[in-house]
């Protein structure tokens, strides 16, 4: 009986896990974590920054309409008619101006982001697009990895 009963405890000792054993888990899923915001927070600065490229391009477009009525270009998004949707607006600015003196008559549309957008996306930050079809940034990254 005696071997038996040894038997018995040495099994209830192999049934639990060591700190070790729990602290490497915690290692590995906070490393996992740590990944999965970072990848979630790119996604999102990406979709944002999109988002507000699309809205610079159909003001872009709205001024020519303006400009083919009007014969000048509208001077800021009221005056287009603009309302810039509510997810774009959370973390960026959409404005327009215009120099309806210059020979031939100009635009510009900018997208600034916001501090947390800018961030994010600091490689982008804030994106232009001139009447004459072309696009800056204000950031470091490529200008086609930005529009």
């Amino acid at each position: 009986m005696t071997g038996l009963h040894d038997i018995e405890r040495r099994g209830a000792r192999q049934r639990g896990f060591t700190l070790i054993e729990v602290m490497i888990v915690v290692a590995i899923v906070a490393l996992l974590a740590s990944i999965a915001v970072a990848t979630y927070t790119r996604y999102t600065a990406k979709t944002n920054r999109a988002a507000a490229a699309a809205v610079v391009l159909g003001v872009a477009n709205r001024q020519e309409q303006f400009y083919l009525d009007a014969r000048r270009y509208a001077e800021d998004l009221d005056e287009l008619g603009v309302t810039v949707p509510a997810e774009v607006a959370e973390h960026y600015t959409i404005a327009t101006a215009a120099d309806n003196v210059a020979t031939p008559p100009t635009f510009e549309v900018t997208a600034t982001p916001d501090s947390n957008q800018q961030a994010r996306d600091s490689k982008c930050k804030t994106l232009t697009l001139n009447s004459d079809g072309s696009k800056e940034i204000t950031g470091t990254g490529a200008l086609v990895d930005c529009w």
